[in-house]
């Protein structure tokens, strides 16, 4: 049995910035990670051309600014070198390949009583900890709609965590399903390599520019919220036009109400709205069936295609080893306190990173974790 005062679980961008920020408070702690490598979803999961949907500003991890140079909008490759160099700049070295089986806090001993193993050799770890941080995120599991008939699909089936670049695409008719930020990204990025492009868009959406985006993160600081809506879908209006007439409404609530109420975020447009009103990439709804190659869509519209890619999302592996009486997490993983009070269970439980509020939530949490664990010891 292996004793620490606090175990963080996940050496995502979350775990790391906890990690650092609990060596800052001079607090003793472990990290472990499933996978052999921190940040997996950045170094293996993320598409090639993917960068970071806010500028820079808002998406430091604590105690470290990005160098000199960088990007206002960092690219995949530069945010890696970041995570990278900010473990080495900290310390941090994640203990790989633990997998968490269980974790429940002992009344009797108070501590955190954890069955872990160790996927290369199969070896069980005990540990306890007096602090327990879960930092796995919320884009553990890839989610993959049930669809009638899709069983009988013919063509490539992927997720978007398995997606790299549209080149192998190239004259295919390929359907994205899902039109959040990976989903349009991914629709454009097939476009340019050729692909006979669609995306299915299931609700109303808010396409904004990156510039209105990070306008809004400043405005919001100086006006009330309803009024930086206001202001900032005018612009969005004015910018990208009526998109109705191409498949795509906006939700009635403006951006930031509308990320407060249902967790969605704006979609930050790459440049496929224009090849949607181009007609290059056509919009279509929700699907109804699919039968082999040929998917039917609401309003007895079909078309045949050769691979479909589901952006469609994550959910959250927690409720599947945290054994929490309390109920810090809901039964969708995700924090049962509502925002800015999610970050704190009971008995010395925190966790990190499922805000959705992105990096900025992520520092937020990290320093908070801090300042409570270090409260409590000294």
């Amino acid at each position: 049995m292996e004793e620490v005062v606090a175990l963080i679980v996940g050496a995502g961008p979350a775990g790391l910035a906890v990690a650092a920020c609990l060596s800052h408070g001079s607090v003793p702690y472990l990290i472990v990670e499933r996978e052999d490598c921190s940040a997996s979803l950045w170094h293996r999961r993320a598409y090639d051309h993917v960068k970071l949907h806010l500028a820079k500003e808002f998406c430091a991890l604590p105690h470290m600014p990005y160098p000199d140079g960088t990007p206002t909008y960092v690219p995949k490759k530069e945010f890696v070198e970041y995570l990278d160099a900010y473990a080495e700049r900290f310390a941090i070295k994640p203990r790989y390949c633990i997998s968490i089986e269980s974790a429940a806090y002992d009344e009797g001993a108070r501590r955190w009583i954890v069955a872990a193993r160790e996927m290369t050799s199969g070896t069980e770890v005990q540990l306890t900890a007096r602090f327990l941080v879960v930092a796995t995120g919320e884009n553990a599991v890839g989610i993959v709609p049930e669809i009638p008939g899709i069983e009988s699909f013919s063509g490539v089936i992927v997720h978007s965590s398995t997606y790299r670049a549209g080149d192998i695409y190239t004259g295919k008719r390929v359907l994205v399903v899902g039109c959040g930020n990976s989903g349009m990204e991914i629709a454009y990025d097939l476009a340019n390599h050729g692909a006979d492009t669609s995306i299915v868009v299931r609700s109303p959406v808010h396409i904004m520019t990156k510039g209105l985006i990070r306008f809004r993160m400043t405005l919001v600081q100086h006006v009330p919220v309803r009024i930086a809506d206001f202001l900032i879908v005018t612009i969005a209006n004015f910018t990208f036009g009526d998109l109705s007439r191409h498949g795509i409404v906006r939700p009635k609530t403006g951006p930031l109400l509308h990320k407060a109420k249902t967790g969605r975020s704006s979609v930050i447009d790459v440049g496929t709205a224009g090849l949607i009103k181009k007609g290059l990439i056509m919009v279509f709804g929700e699907i109804s069936n699919i039968i082999g190659n040929k998917v039917e869509f609401e309003g007895e519209k079909e078309r045949y295609f050769d691979a479909i890619v589901f952006a469609t999302g994550y959910k959250t592996s927690v409720n599947m080893w945290l054994k929490d009486e309390n109920c810090m997490m809901n039964s969708d993983g995700l924090p049962s306190k509502g925002y800015p009070n999610h970050w704190k269970g009971e008995n010395g439980l925190y966790c990190a990173g499922f805000a959705r509020r992105g990096l900025a939530g992520i520092s937020m949490d990290a320093k908070n974790i801090n300042d409570d664990i270090v409260s409590t010891i000294y």
